[in-house]
């Protein structure tokens, strides 16, 4: 269903989870029946926030490196600068 594209399968596969005895599978469904719309968008269009989160993860390693030693100046620079 993720690697196809297939959201409109979503309801059939949460049923499916949720007339199994599996309390943890059961919890899953439940959990994605809270924000349907979005799981089904997710599992159905094909663009991806990947290179904005991995972005976000090197500006925070970066941050992370200078704590305590660095000002904002530098933080700029390194996250510019930085391949």
């Amino acid at each position: 269903m993720v690697a196809e594209c297939r959201g409109g399968d979503l309801e059939s596969w949460l049923a499916s989870a949720e007339a199994t005895g599996m309390k943890s599978l059961q919890s899953l469904a439940r959990g994605l029946r809270q924000d349907f719309d979005a799981v089904t968008a997710d599992l159905t269009l094909e663009w991806s926030s990947g290179k904005v989160e991995g972005n976000v993860n090197r500006a925070k390693r970066i941050k992370r490196d200078g704590y305590g030693r660095a000002g904002f100046d530098l933080l700029r620079l390194q996250i510019l600068l930085a391949d």
